[in-house]
């Protein structure tokens, strides 16, 4: 079979469901590449992240055409026999990280949050040998509650004896961060930060609880990130102020219901002011709305 992939969401992150069909169907003697218009394909694979991505328009020449992904309001897993097939990280070239999950779903049910829907209750996905590839010392887990998991605290544990980087890019859930697990998160060894969500005031004692349990056992202060869902402006600026008088570095998001819905422009320009360093470090979110919204007016 000639078979074509297409990246809907095209984000510069690997898709970690494509990357598996395409070692499937190459274990099965087939040809995978991606998809191109003047080709004719046996069978065409889109999938889709974020359903805030526009849809596939292109016209796709092919006997058979599948689309997949929480963009496509698709919660189904994928066949087991492709879900235990080793990502093909080929089509991802220039990517130099392993990616995958330790566990999957979540003991929480936050309302904006489509995880308990697709995945469910938590449970062992793999084992962090069974991710890791042999070209990269470096692994980032798509986990979205790991703490939550008897399963993936053994497998931090495990990591901390290992000479391996690691990211949690979904944030840590500070609510399970204890003095015991601060300590096996403190023997990781980081990418970059330690990542945290913070997406209602009062999770601010929480993170800042956290917080100090890590410090406290020698993370540094420079390594502290948390998620700021933003969907009341006014919430989320006393959160960031919160975060950023604990040392930990913001990173705001706005909110998207199921559907796609868009931010208001309040909401994506507050982000703008928080995510852009240079302008979150230099004035205050009064003054960043004031001078762009000027700008806006005047069309500069």
């Amino acid at each position: 079979m000639k078979i074509g992939i297409v990246d809907v969401d095209s984000h510069n992150f690997p898709n970690l469901a494509l990357m598996r069909l395409s070692a499937w169907h190459k274990q099965q003697g087939d040809s995978v590449e991606w998809w191109n218009g003047f080709t004719h394909y046996d069978r065409v694979y889109l999938s889709k992240v974020f359903t805030f991505t526009p849809d596939f328009a292109m016209p796709i020449h092919a006997d058979e055409v599948i689309t997949g992904g929480t963009g496509y309001k698709d919660y189904l897993s994928l066949p087991p026999e492709v879900e235990a097939t080793a990502p093909d990280y080929s089509i991802y070239p220039s990517y130099p990280r392993a990616i995958g999950f330790l566990t999957r779903g979540c003991i929480r049910k936050c309302p904006w949050c489509i995880v308990p829907r697709k995945e469910g209750h938590i449970r062992p996905a793999a084992k962090w040998e069974d991710i890791r590839r042999p070209d990269s010392r470096e692994i980032v887990f798509l986990d979205n509650n790991v703490l939550a998991s008897d399963f993936g605290l053994e497998q931090i544990e495990r990591m901390g004896e290992q000479k391996i980087w690691v990211d949690f890019n979904q944030g840590l859930d500070a609510r399970l961060i204890t003095p015991q697990t601060a300590v096996l998160l403190a023997k990781l060894h980081w990418i970059r930060f330690v990542r945290l969500s913070c997406d209602t005031n009062a999770m601010l004692p929480v993170v800042e609880q956290a917080a100090a349990y890590l410090r406290e056992v020698g993370v540094a202060k420079s390594r502290l990130w948390a998620y700021v869902l933003v969907q009341d402006v006014a919430d989320a600026h006393q959160r960031v102020l919160a975060l950023r008088d604990m040392g930990i570095t913001p990173f705001a998001q706005p909110y998207r219901d199921f559907d796609g819905g868009e931010p208001s422009e309040e909401q994506r320009k507050f982000a703008r002011w928080v995510n852009i360093k240079a302008a979150f470090n230099s004035c205050r979110w009064e003054d960043y709305d004031e001078a762009t919204g000027r700008k806006m007016k005047h069309g500069r």
